[in-house]
């Protein structure tokens, strides 16, 4: 399958005539066989995104080949989930690697993006801000621009307020809360984009590790409501910069 997106690239030289090649010759089954992983090399010519490594219980050798093959293939890299003993163990091969500790994402970034659109990334409270900057830096990573709005639960919605009209601007909003999970409801009945909510495992013991807030916002009477698993930061992201992107006309 030929993607509009891979033409594009060409066109702006991103890719040479012969890498595009590859990716028609690849087609909607390529991948490159490592023994210990098959990386879906046509992803990127698929979806417009090129293939996500999640690094959680995977060794260091493993890893290690992974981030090379991506790197040589698309400049950049995306991990999540990342350790920081992972870190420090790749960071000798890589000289732009960064890791953020919060998010736990570790990438390596093309210098020069250009970020486009506007994603809002929204907290109910600051136990929240992990989840969200899962979000919030995956979608960065795929060329979006993103606002972040944090601590504006609902036990103090005046704080909510004071953001709005900028909350309003952004092409989709991402809403990120544990304990009861009421900001996305909240955010559906004021902003007229998508919103993505995300509980979180934030909360006491009735929060049943966000089983509570994942309840309430697959229940919510607001519209245009869509809910990731909990603690999802990154499939939130995704959905964000694809949905950013439609906005645009990318």
């Amino acid at each position: 399958m030929v993607s509009f997106d891979l033409l594009k690239k060409v066109e702006k030289g991103e890719y040479s005539a012969e890498q595009a090649w590859k990716l028609l010759e690849e087609g909607q089954d390529g991948f490159d066989e490592m023994g210990y992983a098959k990386l879906d090399t046509a992803r990127k010519a698929r979806t417009g995104f090129a293939e996500v490594v999640y690094c959680s219980n995977k060794a260091d050798d493993h890893l290690l080949g992974i981030y090379q093959r991506i790197y040589q293939e698309e400049g950049e890299v995306l991990g999540t989930r990342a350790t920081p003993g992972q870190y420090e163990y790749l960071k000798g091969y890589f000289e732009d690697l960064t890791y953020d500790r919060l998010s736990r994402i570790l990438k390596i970034d093309k210098k020069g993006k250009e970020y486009l659109g506007l994603v809002a990334v929204c907290t109910a409270g600051t136990a929240d801000i992990a989840v969200a900057e899962e979000a919030a830096l995956t979608a960065e990573f795929f060329g979006t621009k993103v606002e972040r709005v944090y601590d504006v639960g609902v036990s103090g919605i005046h704080r909510l307020m004071s953001r709005l009209d900028r909350i309003r601007e952004a092409n989709c909003v991402v809403a990120v809360a544990g304990m009861e999970g009421a900001l996305p409801s909240v955010l559906g009945g004021m902003v007229s984009r998508p919103v993505i909510a995300v509980p979180t495992s934030v909360g006491y013991g009735a929060n049943l590790g966000g089983i509570a807030a994942l309840l309430t916002m697959i229940n919510s009477c607001a519209n245009g409501i869509a809910v990731v698993n909990i603690d999802n930061g990154y499939g939130a992201g995704y959905l964000a910069a694809q949905m950013n992107r439609l906005a645009l006309g990318i």
